[in-house]
């Protein structure tokens, strides 16, 4: 009976774990992230290019996780990987980084992305304390007001809900990201259907626009294209509360992935074809902070001066949904590092009534919480990737170490284009992870910075095993 006690439930169906999938990707990035990628691109093509070469990045990616989530259907997810391919220092150093950066990161950022879109019918406008200040030739714009206040507001009150029964966290999941679906195919199809100012010229290269300058910019805005796919590799944290899970959780990541790219792709393609692209370009981002996002501009075209602000509902539910699922899937990692001794051991303590991880659950609050204040959407989202797509290709790599290390282990699926597929995704990861330490040193070096103070933490525990 203590051994039941101990164990998480396998309470998510395929339709919550599709849910999980879906609702964590569709967040604040494909709204926010269009804006700064114009700014660096300067062209709708490439734009919509870069969002395209993302998306089927992802989808690689999803394709051998699939795999390994189906082998090892364990807490955990990339840990779990990372443990079995490549050991516990690789596997703790995820799990470090996931904790301290991305997954808090990525929590604080889909936070500070919800009180954006609130502040379009909210007066959240307001700053009490602002610093700019330059770090390694960046210049660092920080910001304390009401848009912080309720960043932590919505962090709080949905790690209160997660601390509930994992079914019921699926089923908030799943509602919400019916909605979100719903928001978008509103905007995308008052666009194409009623926008009074929509024509395709917009999609002509400006005028003035400058040459092309290599892949550098395109894989600066590649990078942001793929913050708004991130979250694909969330699922497989929850894999040990999947129901069925050699069946459900290949079927949930490359299916909702699928269909996340199609979504991003209408969506995009819909702001260009609804504003000119210097409206585009001037939406909000790090450069317009107080600017409606671009999804609010072409809303206003079918909706008039009120669009933006009806629209940003739907903005919120998304963002919420997202943000929601992050907490789900995130906290489960630093309880199955303290599961194997290699972590603070109260992580591992599961809540006797909902049998979650309640402690690795209000630990992850409370960091995230403190990364809200540190920087704006965009640096936060920038750091976290950097630190994410260097584990995300170590992690997809050990698809072809584990299929040595174990031959017979039963794989209900087995990864699509197998060995091509994996071995693009790897070397494109490698690619954006050297074009991000040159176009983002800050960001870079502090993820870097970060994952190496880990390092004393492990020999510790490893010792204390």
């Amino acid at each position: 009976m203590a051994e039941e006690k101990s164990q998480l439930i396998r309470g998510l169906t395929l339709t919550g774990t599709t849910a999980l999938v879906i609702g964590t990707v569709i967040g604040t990035g494909v709204f926010l992230k269009t804006a700064p990628m114009a700014q660096d691109v300067r062209t709708p093509t490439m734009v919509l290019l870069a969002w395209l070469a993302a998306g089927l990045l992802s989808l690689a990616g999803a394709l051998t996780y699939a795999e390994l989530g189906a082998m090892l259907p364990h807490a955990g997810g990339e840990y779990v990987f990372l443990r079995h391919s490549y050991g516990e220092a690789a596997a703790f150093l995820f799990g470090w980084q996931r904790f301290i950066i991305a997954g808090s990161a990525s929590i604080a950022s889909l936070g500070a992305g919800s009180a954006i879109f609130l502040a379009a019918f909210l007066p959240l406008n307001a700053v009490w304390a602002q610093k700019t200040f330059t770090l390694l030739g960046q210049t660092i714009n920080w910001q304390f007001g009401a848009k912080q206040v309720v960043t932590i507001a919505i962090i709080l009150f949905l790690t209160a809900i997660n601390c509930l029964t994992v079914a019921f966290g699926g089923k908030v999941q799943s509602f919400l990201t019916v909605l979100k679906i719903a928001g978008i195919a509103f905007v995308v199809g008052g666009v194409f259907f009623a926008s009074q100012t929509a024509t395709w010229s917009h999609l002509a290269t400006p005028a003035n626009t400058p040459e092309w300058s290599g892949f550098a910019l395109f894989g600066t805005a590649m990078l942001a294209a793929l913050w708004g796919y991130d979250g694909w590799n969330n699922m497989p944290m929850a894999a040990g509360e999947v129901q069925n899970p050699g069946r459900n959780i290949p079927r949930a990541l490359i299916g909702g992935m699928a269909l996340v790219m199609v979504i991003y792709l209408l969506a995009n393609l819909a702001y260009f074809y609804a504003l000119p692209f210097d409206e585009v370009v001037t939406s909000n981002s790090t450069k317009y902070r107080d600017a409606l996002p671009a999804a609010g501009k072409a809303a206003q075209t079918f909706l008039g001066e009120y669009g933006g602000k009806l629209i940003a509902i739907a903005f919120v539910i998304s963002a919420v949904g997202a943000l929601n699922g992050s907490i789900l899937s995130n906290a489960r990692v630093p309880f199955a590092m303290a599961k194997d001794g290699l972590f603070f051991p109260a992580m591992a303590r599961l809540s006797a009534t909902s049998r979650v991880p309640i402690i690795a659950l209000i630990v992850q609050a409370i960091w995230s919480c403190v990364l809200a204040l540190s920087g704006t959407y965009d640096q936060l989202t920038d750091c976290l990737l950097f630190a994410s797509w260097i584990f995300y290709g170590l992690v997809t790599s050990a698809v072809f170490v584990l299929r040595r290390k174990m031959p017979d282990a039963p794989r209900p699926y087995k990864t699509f284009g197998y060995p091509l597929i994996p071995i693009i995704f790897v070397l494109v990861a490698v690619w954006l992870i050297f074009n991000t330490l040159f176009t983002k040193p800050v960001e870079s070096i502090f993820g870097l910075v970060l994952i190496a103070i880990g390092l004393p933490l492990y020999f510790y525990y490893r010792n204390r095993k």
